[in-house]
């Protein structure tokens, strides 16, 4: 899990201009609708500059606080074409033994012991003998309580639940389960191609290889299983997704037509299934170019655009839409006070320098800039920042 968003004065000065979105996020999705089992995928645009990364640090810096397990990369660095590899870079960002022990703990205290009474680096089977309690009818119902908790819920894939069921006997003790075995169980979780199916099927267990095709299953099940851990749910962001209309062929993840409108469908089939899942929100941003670039940009792909730009565009920004275009958010919230008063966090943080925030005429000239279209507004008020000497 990355590390939470830690944000200076600086950057608390720059949150109060996004805060009108932030905050509803907070209160709608992230304390409401996803923490009570919603799933969501929104979309975030802007021109160079808007704020688009920091829009997504923030907001999960914001899940984190909220009890969120919280996922970010970047479409430069992560194959978007094929869902598979999203799903394992998700899963390794994510602790999942943190939440297989988090759920042994609700196990016994299901089957009335106090996980708090059991020695530290004693499994709970071992307290059990140790007690006298380590009896055939015990240990049947450590079986039930894993059945149970895995293998009968319908929100999760079956040879998924199947390999947590195990690994959280292994935590427990019981049923043994070797620790070579559970590396084996992990990295078939993690996608890696390079274990032989033959080894797992020796712990009478019989899974198929994770593909693209079930990827987004096993995302489904991830997330039930972060809700298990104790979790409200799973908050996902994927930056630079303009690297999909880059013509560059120096980028370490470049894509060619038929990549890219693999990766439109990948997204539309997520769209599609987003309502299949739980606990769950993907977050996307990109420059506005995937958006005026019509032979290459999201509008080259029907099926995909169809289904992100059918909303209907009133006078006042609509904070429920799930394309949010900063720049129009920016041009609506940031009025000239609301500047005057991030002006004043940038010069804030000098140190051993006096300098002044802008004035109000100043203020008034970002505005104005701003809705000419060249820049977005964060990144005016850098320039304009560093006109007056100070160092952002």
């Amino acid at each position: 899990m990355p590390e939470l968003y830690e944000t200076s004065a600086m950057q608390e000065g720059m949150i109060c201009g996004i805060s009108f979105l932030t905050d509803f996020w907070k209160e709608k999705y992230l304390q409401e609708y996803i923490k009570d089992g919603g799933s969501k995928i929104k979309f975030v645009t802007g021109r160079s500059g808007s704020g688009k990364t920091h829009f997504l640090r923030v907001m999960t810096s914001i899940a984190g606080k909220e009890n969120y397990m919280t996922v970010g990369f970047s479409a430069k660095d992560v194959w978007m074409h094929d869902f598979k590899e999203i799903y394992v870079e998700i899963f390794q960002q994510c602790d999942i033994m943190k939440c297989l022990k988090a759920v042994s703990v609700y196990l016994i205290r299901e089957m009335g012991y106090d996980a708090g009474d059991i020695p530290e680096g004693m499994k709970f089977i071992d307290y059990l003998s140790q007690n006298g309690m380590g009896d055939a009818l015990t240990k049947r119902e450590i079986r039930t309580q894993l059945r149970q908790f895995f293998l009968d819920n319908p929100m999760m894939d079956n040879n998924f639940a199947l390999a947590c069921s195990m690994l959280t006997g292994s935590i427990l003790g019981y049923p043994v389960l070797e620790e070579q075995n559970q590396e084996l169980l992990l990295a078939w979780l993690e996608g890696d191609r390079s274990i032989k199916l033959s080894q797992l099927r020796a712990l009478d267990f019989y899974p198929s290889r994770i593909t693209r095709y079930n990827a987004r299953h096993m995302l489904r099940s991830l997330a039930e299983l972060i809700r298990m851990g104790g979790y409200a749910g799973l908050f996902i962001t994927i930056d630079d997704l303009e690297a999909l209309v880059s013509r560059s062929s120096l980028e370490a993840v470049h894509y060619t037509k038929m990549k890219r409108e693999d990766t439109y469908e990948s997204i539309r089939q997520l769209i599609d299934d987003i309502d299949s899942m739980k606990n769950i929100m993907f977050v996307y941003a990109f420059d506005r170019e995937m958006i005026d670039n019509e032979n290459a940009g999201l509008k080259s792909y029907q099926a995909l655009w169809m289904r992100i730009q059918n909303e209907i565009v009133g006078e006042r920004f609509n904070r429920f839409t799930d394309v949010v275009d900063l720049d129009r958010l920016a041009a609506q919230e940031y009025s000239p006070e609301v500047i005057i008063s991030i002006s004043e966090s940038f010069a804030n943080v000098q140190q051993n320098r006096v300098i002044s925030p802008l004035d109000m005429d100043g203020a008034k000239e970002i505005a104005a800039q701003a809705k000419t279209g060249a820049l977005g507004i964060p990144r005016l008020i850098q320039i304009a920042m560093q006109e007056v000497g100070a160092d952002v």
